[in-house]
């Protein structure tokens, strides 16, 4: 794409933009509960919309130039994806469900399901890759440091003529399985021509022979083009591979090309511009910083007189946290600072009153915090539906406006080589310079009004005290944790977890290699009063919205609904390790791993699960964004410890882990991750307490089944061909997880079957025989998980719900017969 191409982009974008944020208004309005399905509605389509614009911006920062664009298009994408995570928590809120059905809103917008796939910013991996880098090596030296060093004696060592006897062996073996086909050839040779002296030869006339040739000939060339056109008909209707992958595979290098050429060009373009800045800001400083100096005092002792004509005092200097001499630069008049200090007298006087009054408002507040909770007890019938306050909005409406001053007028005609605009640079650089100028005049000026004061009025400088806070909530103290190694560095800590086997060196997964295929009858199985189980694709989309998005960026994890844990629920082979290991690629996180058979014998006694907890907090905050695992979650909130668990003592992080959870603040980019296959153990109150988020994976449906027997098998190396009918596998292979299914894939796909695919196609039969040696997810163990999932405290909101709205029909159903 041409840079006016990204330019007509970024304007399509804003004009949607300014369409949403329209949209938001009438939703800030309180909506009655039987409007509970509009609601929801409106939410979800906004949702999507929100969803789109995050694709477009995400493409548009990867790719800009221009180095100021990119600051605005950066805040942008920020903005946009904290409003994505924020409606997803409206949703989850009024739907009561961790994944809510968008089939029905997909239809009516004319989307399609690729719409709902949750773009991770490229940003994230991009501009963090040196830290990544220089942070690999050095777990590598140090994982290297520990290793043992395997030495010649480990290995067995042959003698001379046991090795030599062995090559013999191998070398007669193949040289015999040579001459055996050698003999089959020569066997078959002497056969056919036993059998032609035999019988004799056919002897055809010279017309007989070209009819029969004719004949073999055209009905191998018809063969082969009615076999040709009907892949030509299966290609076009999308249901084979095309057979131009050549082309499209050069379309797409290039296309990538083109893209890391950008973004080398982004990364000249970006120094140029800091130097630009350094400049710029020391020429400003020397060539229009005296003038300013001069005209700030001028103002200021400007001030100081009319206050004194109208006061008869001097006024009292702003205190630096106001502002100091900015409030005064503000345009008003004489009067209207007389004005101010009568209001603030006034206020001060109104202040004494208060105090005498506060026991009486005390008393009120109480009366009607009573009052409201019986309102809200009268039932659902009187609760109202609302968004919760947005932190992005204003974001994203800050950066709109400065898109329509600055750049929606603005032509790259007068910028070809997209450099920076020096315009917009000193615009922002004066402004920077005018506030250090100011500091230093308010020192200056603040001992000059003293001054003045001891020789005009023969005063001692008042000293001018600090606003006094506004009567009203206090604000929660955050609790702050006691540092247990004050005495040691972070350096050493990290290298001690290292050492323990603590903080691990993360595979390289890749989110979208969790392949499934979206849901797309959830509407008609709620309608049905049929509570959908999640797909694949849906637990990809809340990974990518719980975890990644909000550990990849600080200004993300600002704006969004605070998540403090998350736990991935699921029969064993449902891949929840490996969803953990993508959080931690896309995100560049570390990966601290807590299980309790790797806490076996480590941190021994009450003082060391302390230090433990304590230390792993504090390397996850200090080299964040952080993913803390804990395999098997559910030995920590154990009902009753097995027998053979209870050397492990699995439940002894347990109290340290809660209250370390308690104490991780908005700005803490640290996620505690669970997994478990057994929920069933644990005490549901705990564990549940401990973990926000809950998600449920169940086995996969057969669209799912058939993306992954797909994905698995092209992953392999192996082309997907017209022999193999994956729809069969798909339906063969109902109730195995994705992990056995890998399995039966890589039994099959041995080294030696690669070699012979071009003789031998790969079909279906081939994996039945290993994917029968594999155990399913049996429906037992399926429907248990699912009576627990049912458990929890959001399914038991939406069961309530569910049953509410039967309750309400039937009463319906029944005032429509007593009519009739």
């Amino acid at each position: 794409m041409s840079e006016g191409a990204f330019q007509r982009l970024w304007d399509s974008s804003h004009l949607i933009l300014q369409e949403l944020l329209d949209q938001e208004q009438p939703l800030l309005e309180p909506v009655p509960h039987r409007e509970r399905q509009s609601f929801r509605y409106r939410l979800s389509s906004l949702y999507l919309y929100y969803l789109g614009l995050l694709r477009r911006f995400d493409t548009l920062y990867d790719q800009t130039v221009q180095p100021q664009k990119r600051r605005l298009l950066r805040r942008l994408l920020d903005g946009v994806a904290g409003r994505v995570l924020e409606l997803k928590d409206d949703l989850v809120r009024v739907d009561l469900c961790e994944t809510p059905c968008l089939d029905q809103v997909l239809q009516d917008l004319k989307l399609t399901p690729a719409d709902l796939e949750v773009p991770i910013p490229k940003y994230f991996q991009l501009e963090r890759s040196s830290v990544l880098r220089e942070r690999g090596h050095m777990l590598a030296d140090l994982l290297s440091r520990l290793e043992p060093v395997f030495s010649e004696e480990s290995f067995p060592v042959l003698p001379r003529t046991e090795a030599v006897i062995l090559l013999q062996r191998a070398e007669r073996a193949r040289q015999g399985r040579l001459r055996a086909t050698f003999m089959r050839e020569i066997r078959k040779e002497e056969e056919r021509d036993r059998k032609i002296r035999e019988e004799g030869r056919p002897r055809f006339s010279q017309d007989e022979a070209a009819i029969i040739i004719q004949k073999v000939w055209k009905g191998y060339q018809q063969r082969k083009r009615t076999q040709q056109d009907r892949w030509t008909e299966m290609e076009f209707i999308g249901m084979l591979p095309s057979s131009s992958q050549a082309e499209h595979s050069a379309v797409t290098s290039q296309a990538s090309l083109g893209e890391d050429v950008r973004r080398l060009l982004q990364t000249e373009k970006e120094e140029a511009f800091q130097s630009a800045m350094v400049k710029t800001h020391d020429a400003l400083r020397e060539m229009e910083g005296p003038d300013m100096r001069e005209k700030m005092k001028e103002q200021i002792r400007q001030w100081f007189i009319e206050c004194r004509a109208l006061t008869g005092r001097f006024p009292d200097y702003p205190d630096e946290s106001l502002g100091g001499s900015y409030l005064i630069f503000a345009d008003r008049t004489p009067e209207q600072v007389k004005m101010e200090l009568e209001v603030q007298v006034q206020e001060s006087k109104k202040k004494d009153q208060k105090k005498s009054k506060g026991k009486e408002k005390e008393k009120e507040e109480k009366k009607e915090k009573k009052r409201k909770r019986d309102m809200t007890r009268k039932g659902e019938a009187d609760t109202m539906l609302r968004l919760l306050p947005s932190k992005s909005i204003p974001v994203i409406n800050a950066r709109h406006e400065e898109y329509t001053n600055l750049w929606k007028n603005r032509f790259d005609s007068l910028h070809p080589n997209q450099s920076f605009d020096s315009e917009i640079l000193q615009v922002e650089k004066r402004k920077e310079v005018e506030q250090e100028i100011r500091i230093q005049v308010d020192e200056l000026m603040r001992q000059e009004l003293k001054n003045l004061r001891l020789a005009v009025d023969r005063e001692e400088g008042r000293t001018s005290k600090p606003p006094k806070k506004k009567l009203g909530k206090k604000p929660e103290k955050r609790k702050k944790e006691k540092d247990l190694t004050p005495d040691r560095s972070v350096d050493s800590v990290f290298e001690e977890l290292i050492i323990f086997g603590l903080l691990k060196k993360c595979e390289t997964v890749a989110l979208k290699d969790y392949v499934g295929d979206c849901l797309c009858l959830g509407s008609t199985l709620n309608l049905a009063y049929k509570p959908p189980m999640p797909s694949l694709f849906d637990i990809r989309q809340n990974v990518a919205l719980y975890g990644v998005l909000r550990l990849g960026s600080p200004d993300i994890h600002s704006m969004a609904p605070l998540i403090r844990s998350i736990l991935l629920v699921g029969p064993s082979g449902m891949r929840k390790k490996m969803l953990v290991k993508a959080v931690c690629t896309e995100t560049g996180a570390n990966l601290f791993d807590l299980s309790p058979g790797n806490l076996q014998g480590k941190y021994p006694g009450k003082t060391g699960v302390q230090t433990l907890v304590h230390i792993v907090f504090k390397v996850a905050r200090y080299l964040q964004p952080s993913v803390i695992w804990i395999g098997d979650a559910e030995k920590n909130f154990y009902k009753r410890v097995p027998k053979e668990d209870k050397e492990m003592d699995p439940k002894r992080i347990k109290k340290d882990l809660t209250k370390a959870l308690r104490l991780l603040n908005p700005g803490d980019r640290v996620m505690l991750m669970g997994t478990t296959d057994r929920p069933q153990a644990a005490e549901m109150k705990g564990l549940c307490r401990t973990y926000e988020r809950v998600l449920l994976l169940p086995r996969p449906d057969y669209a799912s089944r058939y993306v992954l027997w797909k994905h698995m098998i092209e992953a392999q190396g192996v082309q997907v061909t017209q022999s193999l009918d994956v729809s069969a596998l798909a339906k063969v292979s109902d109730g195995y997880t994705p992990g056995r299914i890998l399995q039966a894939i890589q039994a099959v796909l041995t080294e030696r079957r690669l070699l012979q695919l071009s003789k031998r196609p790969l079909v279906a039969s081939e994996f039945l025989g290993h994917l029968a040696k594999l155990d399913p997810v049996y429906r037992e163990e399926e429907e248990s998980l699912k009576d627990w999932y049912f458990k929890t405290p959001l399914s038991k909101k939406r069961m309530k719900l569910i049953k509410d709205q039967d309750a309400t029909e039937e009463a319906r159903l029944a005032k429509e017969k007593k009519r009739k």
